[in-house]
């Protein structure tokens, strides 16, 4: 929360954190709500403008604290209106942000880590390598950052930014203090106000992390699934390995029964050509959710370079809906929006400042790979 001028950034406190740090400066709880009010509902980073703060407590948090977002590297907006921004957090790294408005809603996809340490095969952004965790303050700076560029403060009802998801750059429960705080401040009256139903996690299966957080927040759960069988699941998400579907599964119960109010998991699947996408993927998948209260969101695989993936034809891609639609599922086909500014789902990269070297091994593996397959295709041309 400190940065090396020994300030306590502000942006990312929660509610009781904000007042414990008024009470270590001498100061009302009351204060607390105030500056958050004037952080979250007017996008205000200058102590000064605080009007209804006195001047000597101005002065004060200014000689020890600061209102610091992650920088801006760029904005870019789609032609279908989904916006991209880059940003540059403490590690040097830079993270990307969309905003995705379709049928009325406005969804934030937030991203929680430089990179990833999850090296999911089909995820541009796991191929990234990782550096670092982000601070609470550079999460939910996302969401300051993106709800100052559309006007929304000071505060009004009827927000550019309805939903949220924890489902940008990284594996949120890897980084599980930080990702909490943030949505706790997101789902604050003094913050932003998101309906519990409205600010999601999604996760790959970190199942220690899932049952640690039905104890301590009450979001919705969304689960990164992308294969219906072990032997799939290990070669695409390799933490599958540590906890196969059966444990996995089980503890995403256990989330949405603490729940209640007829919450449901939410499935994400990338469909895959040829890889996960045939009518029998469809059918084990149909029967390891039998009893599994979700709702299942298909995402056609978005190319990037060197994936070695492509993405299904439209008819595959139906025929695998139709099959879960029988069987009695609500299903729906994400839209590919942002495509134009590689803002699609899987293809978020930013620029990671990576400490594994894992980037530097893909590119290198792929390169040799379609090295090797030239010289076949020009035996086969002559």
């Amino acid at each position: 929360m400190t940065n090396t001028t020994g300030k306590i950034n502000l942006l990312g406190l929660t509610q009781p954190e904000m007042e414990k740090f008024f009470e270590s400066i001498g100061e009302k709880r009351f204060r607390a709500g105030q500056v958050m009010k004037w952080i979250h509902h007017f996008g205000v980073d200058d102590f000064a403008a605080m009007s209804n703060v006195g001047k000597a407590l101005r002065e004060k948090l200014e000689a020890s604290a600061e209102i610091r977002s992650p920088e801006v590297v760029s904005e870019n907006i789609s032609a279908d209106g989904t916006r991209k921004w880059v940003v540059r957090v403490a590690s040097g790294s830079c993270v990307e942000t969309v905003y995705i408005p379709q049928n009325g809603r406005g969804t934030l996809c937030v991203s929680s880590q430089a990179g990833c340490a999850l090296d999911c095969s089909f995820c541009s952004t796991g191929k990234q390598g990782f550096n670092s965790d982000l601070t609470s303050a550079e999460i939910i700076g996302q969401v300051w950052i993106a709800n100052k560029s559309f006007g929304s403060v000071p505060a009004k009802i009827d927000r550019a930014i309805t939903n949220v998801v924890m489902m940008g750059m990284g594996e949120p429960l890897l980084n599980f203090d930080n990702v909490v705080s943030a949505m706790q401040i997101m789902m604050d009256d003094l913050g932003y106000g998101i309906s519990k139903r409205k600010v999601t996690l999604s996760t790959s299966g970190v199942v220690p992390m899932i049952d640690k957080l039905a104890e301590v927040i009450d979001v919705s759960l969304a689960l990164s699934l992308h294969a219906p069988n072990d032997e799939l699941r290990n070669q695409l998400v390799p933490i599958n390995k540590k906890y196969p579907l059966e444990v996995l599964l089980a503890a995403c119960k256990r989330y949405i029964s603490k729940l209640g109010e007829k919450r449901v998991l939410t499935i994400e699947y990338t469909l895959l050509k040829g890889v996960n996408d045939q009518p029998e993927h469809a059918e084990q998948m149909i029967a390891l959710l039998a009893d599994v209260p979700c709702k299942i969101n298909l995402i056609p695989f978005n190319p990037f370079p060197f994936s070695g993936y492509e993405r299904p034809s439209n008819n595959a891609i139906r025929r695998f809906q139709d099959l879960l639609h029988k069987a009695g599922h609500n299903v729906t086909v994400r839209t590919t929006r942002g495509d134009d500014i590689d803002a699609a789902c899987g293809q978020l990269v930013g620029q990671v400042m990576d400490r594994t070297r894992r980037s530097e091994r893909y590119i290198a593996v792929r390169q040799l790979g379609s090295e090797a397959q030239e010289p076949a295709a020009a035996v086969n041309r002559n």
